[in-house]
């Protein structure tokens, strides 16, 4: 049986430059719907979050944001059946990532404040691109990989064709006009080959072992891509 691991955020706010915080969490449907998509192609899925903490969905991903009414009721409904495994995530610090066929992070502001800095999950990171073995993230979750760096400082990413979060998509939340930084820019300061596509529409950007997707609209698209390359 394949197994992916899901590096969730454990932060429930993202800090904005001004001192203020701004209500977060994971999005919705980046981890739904990835989730199902695995479960239903017969993988085992562990959660893990720093330290363990139980992830925050981010309520913003439930309203007018995260789609049509019924789409949204759909994502709810999915959340709630495994909300036992939410609650009881495993320690990023206890996992082996060499033990996981892919490794899958969903994204939601949380990643901005917390996993941008984990040097625990940037071990993780940089261990997936050192032995070529899949690792996948979503939206805001690149975040993560600003704390993936070589001992001469600079990041495992460098040169890599990636994706994320769009500047140009940014300027939907109002929030995003007092961030400390935004996905788009730290990334190609990290030497990433950053592209995005058309604004909330899927757009998947592949090189070697590292898959990453751009918006929420981009889940069901990576998702079933890792299942494809990773699969068996």
């Amino acid at each position: 049986m394949s197994k992916v691991l899901f590096v969730v955020s454990a932060a429930n706010v993202w800090t904005l430059k001004d001192g203020s915080e701004y209500p977060t969490g994971y999005w919705g449907e980046e981890l739904a719907v990835p989730h199902r998509l695995f479960r239903e192609a017969g993988w085992d899925i562990t959660i893990a979050t720093p330290g363990a903490v139980a992830p925050t969905l981010d309520e913003t991903s439930m309203g007018i944001a995260g789609g049509l009414p019924k789409k949204r009721k759909e994502i709810r409904e999915y959340l709630d059946s495994i909300q036992a495994e939410l609650d009881s995530p495993v320690d990023l610090a206890d996992v082996n990532a060499d033990d996981f066929d892919v490794v899958f992070y969903p994204g939601g502001h949380g990643p901005m404040e917390d996993l941008s800095q984990d040097a625990t999950s940037g071990a993780l990171l940089a261990r997936r691109v050192e032995t070529n073995k899949p690792v996948g993230l979503l939206c805001h979750a690149p975040a993560a990989i600003l704390a993936a760096k070589k001992e001469d400082g600079t990041n495992v990413f460098a040169g890599r064709k990636m994706t994320g979060f769009s500047n140009l998509e940014e300027k939907a939340n109002k929030a995003s006009a007092k961030a400390k930084w935004l996905l788009e820019d730290e990334m190609k300061a990290a030497g990433v080959d950053y592209s995005s596509g058309v604004p909330m529409m899927s757009h998947v950007v592949e090189d070697g072992s590292v898959f990453t997707g751009q918006n929420p609209a981009s889940s069901e698209k990576l998702a079933k891509r890792l299942i494809e390359v990773a699969g068996n």
